[in-house]
């Protein structure tokens, strides 16, 4: 029991600097929350690799200039060395023209602990609202 309270508890940590590398736009922590092998899919584009994923994530971050990304980590299933979940996001990006955007989503999610770090191993996004 202890070991998946811990477990969860790094997953969550894992989410909340996925959420902060995003508002601050850092590609470097925001990559190092992946496995090199993942794959994310995002609103169609679907990228293995963490050098893909990042690259994929500069090219849409650079429409804006501005990003706030609040994430809640829902229920989490933990195997072994892998885990699941389900995380609700909500963001507020400003253009880099200025117009201000708002996305609430949801990721369907799986881990991998890797070294004795949790990762994401697989991320899928999809959109519930956008104004």
């Amino acid at each position: 029991m202890i070991q998946k309270l811990t477990d969860r508890a790094a997953i969550a940590d894992l989410v909340a600097a996925y959420g902060d590398a995003v508002s601050r736009r850092d590609a470097a922590a925001w990559g190092a929350t992946w496995a090199p092998d993942a794959t994310w899919s995002l609103m169609g584009h679907e990228v293995t690799g963490r050098d893909a994923i990042v690259a994929l994530w500069q090219g849409a971050m650079a429409q804006f200039d501005a990003v706030s990304f609040v994430t809640a980590l829902g229920p989490v299933s933990i195997v072994g060395d892998t885990a699941s979940a389900r995380c609700q996001t909500h963001e507020v990006l400003r253009t880099t023209e200025g117009d201000i955007r708002r996305v609430a989503g949801t990721y369907d999610d799986s881990f991998v602990r890797r070294d004795g770090q949790w990762l994401f191993a697989r991320r899928v996004f999809a959109i519930a609202i956008e104004h």
